[in-house]
Order: C-alpha cells, then structure tokens, then sequence
C-alpha cells in the first residue's frame, strides 16, 4: 500500500522521488510527502490527495538537495491530512514508515513525560523522536541511532530517515515490510517496490527481515539484527519499464485484461511435457514421496487470490485426490489451526508481500506444515519465507513458489494476476495427480492439451468486448448487481463481483445459485440486474432451473454461456459465450466477461478505475 522513495546521489533528489512515487501511485494512497536534505536545514512538503498536489506544491515552493525520501500514504493511524502525511520530522530528523507501531502509545506516553510535542495524529511520528532522542544522545552515527529506535519499536515497518546533520546519507529497515535498494554510479536508490527505481538503475537487493541499509552516493552497506555488515549480490532486473506504460488503452485496467491471453501462455510456457503428460515445477520442491504422504493441503489466501484458491480446491481435488480446505489468511492464525507434517499450506498472493498471509504461512511452518506459494513476484516475502522448508516438516518436504508470469499489475482491481494464478493452480493440480499416481499419463495429456488451448479461447473471448457494454449500461443504473454461481463457476460469481464494487463503488454478491431460495431470492425484482454463470458443468441444468426462478420474479437476467448453447442464452435478455472447455479450466475464460464488465460500469460511472478510493494494491498492514 504505502510507497516509499529515496534518493543519494549528484541529482537534484525531488526529481527522482517525485518519477519514483508516480510509479508507485497503483500502490493506492491518500497523500503524499518529500524530505530534502541539503546544505541548510531539513526541508519538508506534504500534501494530502493525489500526488499532483505535491507536485502544485512543490512548484510554488522548490526544495532543493541531493539526499531526500519520498512517500505515499495509505491512512492508518489518523486521518488523510496535510498533518498526518509522511514524512514526519522531529529535532532535525524526517522518516517515511510503512506498517504500524504496535505499541505506539506507550511510546508517545513515555516521550510526551520527556517533553515531547506531537504534530500529528499518526503512530510513525514516534521513529522521528525516538531517533533524535538517539542522536541527542551520542549515537555513534545515524545507522546507530536507528537501531537503538528500533529496539524499543514493537511492530512492522519498512523506514527510510534521514538526518540534517547527516546529509549524503539514508538509513532504511525493515520488518514484515517490503524494501528494495538499487545500485547506481555514484548514487544509491531506495525504494518499497521495484517499479519506483528501474528508471534509473536495475541491480537491485531485497532487504531481509530485520536488516538494515545505510545509503550513500559511495554505495550500499547492508546490516543485520547484530549491526554487522552482511554481504548481498544485487539481482539485476530483466522486465523493461515500457510493460508499465499504458500502451494506447484508457486505463492500466483494459490493458491488463487483453494482457491475459499472453500472460497465461508465459505461466504455462516451458513447464508442460505432452509426452510425459507431467508438468515441470520449476522454484518448486516437490517429490513423489512426499505428495504421497500428504493428507491435505489448505490454501491461505486474501480477496483476489482466496477466489483463486476457491477454483484451485476443485482442480486439485479432482486431479490430485487430495482434500483441499481454502482459508482467509486474515482468519487462518487466529483460530488455533491444525496443520502439521502431513498439510501442504499453499500461499497465493499477487504481490508476495501481503501482510496476512505471510503471517499465515510463518505460522503453519511454526507447527511443522510444509509451505509452498504462488506469487508473480520475484524475491518477495513470501516467496522468500517458502524458499526453506519448516523445521518440523521432515527431509525433503515441499517448498519454494511456483511464480506466474504475469508482469507488472498496476491496476489496484487484479486481472491478469487471477488467471495466472489459475493456471499455476492447474499446472500444481496437475503434478500432485501424477506423482500420487491419481493422474495417468494419457489423461494428463487430455488435460495440459486443454489447458494449452486457454491463451488461444481468451483471445477469442477479448474480442468479443463490445457485446458487454449493453450489459454495463444496464448494471450502471443499478444500486445492487447479484452474482451466481454453481461448482467451479461460484469463486468466478464471488470474483466478478467483488471486482465490480471495488472499481463502480455499487455494491455487488456473489452467491452460490444453490443458496438463493435460502435468502437472496427476496431481493428480486425488476431494478435488480442478476448475472449467472451459465457454463455446461455438472450443475448446468440447476443453474438453468435458477434462472427461470429469477425470470418470474421480474429480474433482469444476463448469463455467460457456453459457446452454441441456445437454451441457456434463452432465457437471459443478454448471453455473452465463452467457449466450450472443460469445468476446472472454464473460470480461466468465463471470468473475462465479468472483468470487461466492472471495467466498463465504471468507465461509464466516472470513478477512477485504476486506483479506486480506499483500496491498495498490495495490502502490506493487518
């Protein structure tokens, strides 16, 4: 959620924070600040809103200076504000804070019997303090004064600080927060996501819990817990900048929607064996004996990605024979969960650094369950909490992540994440079922052919776009839009409309069509537009029953149909087809519809699609 940006080195540094914050605003935020540091005193500006008020600000107002951070924030603790927006500065001391102070009064108590003053309503005021109380004191340099913070700071963070006393340099740390340095010549970058940086270097190193950077335009010195120095070769970054331009459509949105078709071919590419009918697993430890001893697996998960893990269930229970239990993350650890040796835990997270399920999977490692994950990104948290098995797990038990190749997601509404995701599922349902022999060689060929043939179906479905729009008038006028869905077709009613609320703001249900004469049918009536996913599935002829039911009540029935299926577009006043694939793999296509939907209802409603109101791209705080 909230950005961060630094910058040492011979440029004026505004410049470079404000290129790296633009990169970040998919990030979701609600205002937006600089530090400066230069040959004067600490300069700071702050704007609450969109970044270009900082930017309006900024020009009446120039700062000048070679060393300075950035930030956007994503309101926590206080509300959106000039007052509370990062950086926040105390005593010659400005710092940017990602997460949250868990005992942040009792800290600001203490401070305040010191005589402290406070300027803002937030909890990250308290690391500017307490710093300066360290320098005030006789810390050794700024990197020491920062850890003595630390040590009295109980909570998650990613920080970056600097000090007027101390220009030419920065000082970042992080704890269950995402940073990342990059390495230029003579200049040092930092940042809390690769995006912000890649314009102005490539080699990169992800910091590890609980480690900390010292910046200069010299280079990059990176500590653990100890304060010793610790010795990390940069990663050079290979995708280009260009993949985060729009490239011709209004909105990153549509353009990650038509990036679908090539997307789940890059999943799939190099990991499908037609001979062997197998699947290669490439990051990911996994051996016939230890698939065979598993007795379930449980998928933690949040939003986007637990509608994943719901379709995931039926793929792997069908293919894999093995029980599958799909948990919100934001639930999981709280409830005493019974997992160990034998429970594969499979993580699914777009951005590989959301804050509950990287708790999730700590969690299920700390009572011996092997953990593994399905992330697009590289050198994240929780990839990197999978890369090692769970002490108690025994000898070869599974772990690493299995990465899609979806690319940069910048739209906050995940698209082209979802059905990589789906694709990684089947490919993992795929491999269980062959090495715990429930998957034979000819019907894995069946499958992985079908699932081969995806990319090419999507493609088909994308171009059928313009027949939405009558579909996206109608749900534009409407207060509640209700989704059903029967089998492997429910996560994909759960997801079209929790895409269609996060982006038009009108509010949208996905339902279980079983479950709506238990409830929802009371809803009905004429002004309430019904979306059922219609696929030929087991269930096909009861969704079928389900919408006549809607039919004589007065609702306005749209339906996904499979492609030729007369019958079911009958009784829908507009059918959009999708083509005629297998169930486990139909999410992948009848999906498509419901994204061009939302996208469109909002396009039509005005709302900022990209980056709508209250939402963050990569949820990094409880």
């Amino acid at each position: 959620m909230c950005g961060i940006v630094g910058y040492v080195g011979p440029r004026q540094c505004v410049e470079v924070i404000l290129s790296g914050l633009r990169k970040l605003e998919y990030r979701g935020y609600d205002s937006a600040g600089v530090a400066v540091v230069g040959n004067g005193p600490l300069a700071v500006a702050r704007a609450k809103g969109k970044l270009k008020n900082l930017v309006d600000r900024l020009a009446e107002k120039p700062l000048s200076g070679t060393t300075g951070i950035g930030h956007t924030r994503w309101a926590t603790h206080g509300r959106p504000s000039d007052e509370n927006a990062h950086p926040h500065a105390y005593g010659g001391v400005a710092v940017v804070h990602n997460g949250i102070i868990e005992n942040h009064l009792e800290l600001k108590e203490q401070l305040t019997g010191r005589g402290h003053r406070f300027s803002s309503e937030t909890d990250t005021e308290i690391f500017a303090h307490l710093i300066a109380e360290e320098l005030a004191a006789g810390a050794a340099d700024l990197p020491a004064a920062v850890r003595g913070c630390l040590k009295q700071v109980r909570g998650t963070y990613a920080i970056a600080v600097v000090a007027e006393k101390r220009p030419g340099e920065i000082v970042a740390a992080k704890n269950a927060s995402p940073l990342v340095v990059g390495y230029g010549n003579g200049e040092s970058f930092l940042a809390s996501d690769v995006p912000a940086i890649l314009e102005y270097t490539r080699d990169v190193v992800y910091l590890e819990e609980g480690e900390l950077a010292f910046l200069t335009a010299k280079g990059v010195t990176v500590e653990g817990r100890d304060g010793v120095a610790t010795v990390r070769k940069p990663r050079r970054i290979e995708w280009s900048a260009v993949a985060a331009e729009k490239e011709g459509h209004k909105h990153f949105m549509h353009k990650e929607i038509f990036e679908q078709p090539r997307a789940v071919a890059d999943t799939i590419r190099g990991r499908i064996s037609l001979e062997n009918g197998d699947v290669t697993l490439d990051g990911l430890e996994l051996s016939e004996e230890s698939a065979r001893k598993l007795s379930r697996m449980v998928v933690v998960a949040c939003g986007t990605s637990w509608h994943a893990g719901l379709s995931g269930r039926a793929m792997v229970e069908q293919l894999a024979r093995l029980p599958v239990e799909v948990e919100l993350a934001s639930e999981f650890r709280y409830r005493d969960p019974i997992v160990g040796p034998d429970t594969l835990v499979l993580a699914i997270s777009q951005s590989g650094e959301t804050a509950d399920t990287l708790a999730a999977v700590k969690e299920a490692k700390r009572r011996g369950a092997p953990a593994v994950a399905i992330c697009n990104v590289v050198g994240s948290a929780i990839p990197r909490e999978c890369a090692e098995p769970a002490s108690g797990a025994g000898p070869g038990a599974p772990c690493g992540t299995l990465h899609t190749h979806a690319g940069p997601e910048i739209g906050v509404a995940s698209t082209k994440a979802f059905t990589t995701q789906l694709a990684a599922l089947f490919l993992l349902a795929v491999r269980l079922g062959r090495l715990r022999g429930t998957l034979s060689r000819d019907e894995g060929v069946k499958q992985l052919e079908a699932l081969r043939q995806i990319p090419l179906w999507m493609e088909q479905v994308i171009r059928q776009e313009p027949a939405v729009m009558p579909v996206a008038k109608r749900c534009a006028q409407a207060r509640d839009v209700l989704f059903l869905g029967r089998g492997t077709q429910f996560p994909v009613a759960l997801e079209g409309a929790l895409k269609l609320k996060e982006i038009s703001y009108i509010h949208a249900e996905g339902y279980a069509a079983g479950e709506m004469k238990h409830g929802p049918i009371a809803l009905i009536d004429e002004n309430l537009p019904v979306v059922v996913l219609a696929t030929r599935e087991p269930a096909y002829e009861k969704t079928l029953g389900n919408m006549e039911e809607v039919r004589a009540r007065g609702g306005q029935v749209f339906a996904v149909v499979s492609e030729g299926d007369t019958q079911a577009a009958s009784l829908a006043q507009i059918a959009l087809t999708v083509p005629l694939a297998p169930p486990q793999l139909t999410p992948l296509l009848s999906i498509l519809p419901l994204q061009f939907l939302a996208y469109h209802v909002a396009d039509l409603k005005g709302t900022d699609v990209d980056q709508p109101r209250n939402l963050a791209k990569s949820v990094t705080v409880e």
